[in-house]
């Protein structure tokens, strides 16, 4: 299912969206601020992904669009559906499009889809220390730091610390309906 926000439009990845995705990955700057590692991907490698993306129902990705256009990813991975839970994350791609609503409006819309179709109980992340523009996002929409992670990724020679973020279903009713 394809969601509206009142900024963005999240659908489903394509084919013809590999090379986006692929450019983003890739991309060193967007690359420094997650967490893990990102070894260069190919195109072989990314449509071998693709492939076995997606049918698996645990992992939900979305292309976002703004006026057709597409600027980032969202997530919804690692579904434990009986513990009702799920990791979120987001990357906006392009750094002109940063700062103009567009992240807000799409962890919103991913809230309500996860706490309102899906029936989750609670979306969570993890956050490099540094990333403060991620953690500020998080915030504006609810979130809640649940604890540091100390010394838990290792980028640029040194160990950084994560920030373990959520929020649960009666947050965001009492955030987003009162």
């Amino acid at each position: 299912m394809n969601l509206k926000g009142k900024k963005v439009f999240l659908r489903a990845i394509e084919k013809e969206d590999l090379e986006f995705l692929r450019e983003m990955i890739n991309d060193p700057e967007m690359e420094k601020n997650v967490g893990g590692w990102s070894f260069p991907i190919s195109k072989y490698e990314q449509e071998k992904w693709y492939e076995n993306q997606i049918f698996n129902k645990n992992n939900i990705r979305y292309i976002i669009e703004v006026e057709g256009k597409r600027i980032g990813l969202v997530t919804i991975t690692d579904i434990d559906w009986k513990n009702r839970k799920a990791c979120n994350g987001i990357k906006i791609y392009e750094s002109k499009e940063r700062g103009k609503g567009y992240g807000t409006d799409t962890i919103n819309t991913i809230m309500k889809y996860a706490f309102e179709e899906l029936q989750l109980n609670k979306l969570y992340s993890v956050i490099l220390e540094y990333n403060t523009a991620s953690l500020k996002l998080y915030q504006k929409c609810g979130w809640a730091i649940d604890g540091i992670l100390r010394e838990e990724k290792f980028k640029g020679n040194q160990y950084i610390n994560e920030m373990a973020i959520s929020i649960l279903k009666k947050d965001y009713e009492r955030n987003f309906y009162q």
